[in-house]
């Protein structure tokens, strides 16, 4: 991250209830930040690239980032034990366009003038699953951002400094620009990348909230 945020202060955080090793099933450094911050103990272990592919033109953004998300988290199950897995996707959606991670410049700049001067939604799917007891939990958190109009000078110099890369929607709420505003209160961590308010109630919840994982699966 370019400097530290105020989000990045008392960030919620619970003990993992199987007591198992915490494996974020994800390379996201923005992810990895937020639990730091938090102060979370927890191994990196990314999904494969494969992991994220698969489109279905009849999801919702909802949908899609819940499944992408289940499969980072199967992804990573295959490969470890005694583990609690997660994984996280995010989406940005605008006029009822999906947007996800710009695939060059040119990509980054079509999303920017499309979100520019309009109000649109940022959803992170978030998936835990304990290798232990095989039980696996997964929701979805939505965040409304209302983004300034843009003048062709400023999506320029944005797009010249790489920032966009690797990010849902071309920008990065954490690189502190003055032309992106939450609406409504909701979860600023959430736009970052990972809900920290939703998982914390998550980790408390999780022995009520999760089920157990057909074995297929494994």
């Amino acid at each position: 991250m370019s400097k530290p945020l105020p989000l990045m202060n008392g960030l919620p955080r619970t003990k993992i209830p199987t007591g198992e090793p915490l494996v974020l099933a994800s390379g996201s450094p923005r992810r990895a930040e937020l639990l730091k911050a938090a102060g979370y103990e927890f191994e990196v272990c990314p999904a494969a690239d494969s992991a994220e592919c698969g489109v279905d033109y009849k999801e919702t953004v909802t949908e899609m980032v819940a499944r992408l998300a289940f499969q980072k988290a199967v992804d990573v199950v295959r490969r470890r034990k005694r583990s609690f897995i997660l994984a996280a996707d995010t989406l940005a959606a605008c006029g009822g366009k999906i947007l996800g991670k710009p695939a060059d410049r040119d990509d980054a700049e079509s999303m920017l003038r499309l979100l520019s001067g309009q109000k649109h939604d940022v959803f992170t799917g978030v998936c835990v699953w304990s290798t232990g007891t095989n039980q696996c939990y997964f929701d979805v958190v939505q965040s409304r951002l209302e983004m300034s109009p843009l003048s062709d000078e400023a999506i320029g110099e944005y797009l010249d400094s790489g920032k966009w890369e690797g990010k849902a929607g071309g920008f990065g709420y954490q690189d502190g620009n003055d032309w992106i505003q939450i609406v409504e209160n909701d979860s600023e961590s959430n736009v970052v990348g990972l809900p920290m308010e939703r998982l914390a109630e998550i980790l408390e919840n999780f022995s009520s909230l999760a089920d157990k994982v057909q074995k297929e699966v494994r």
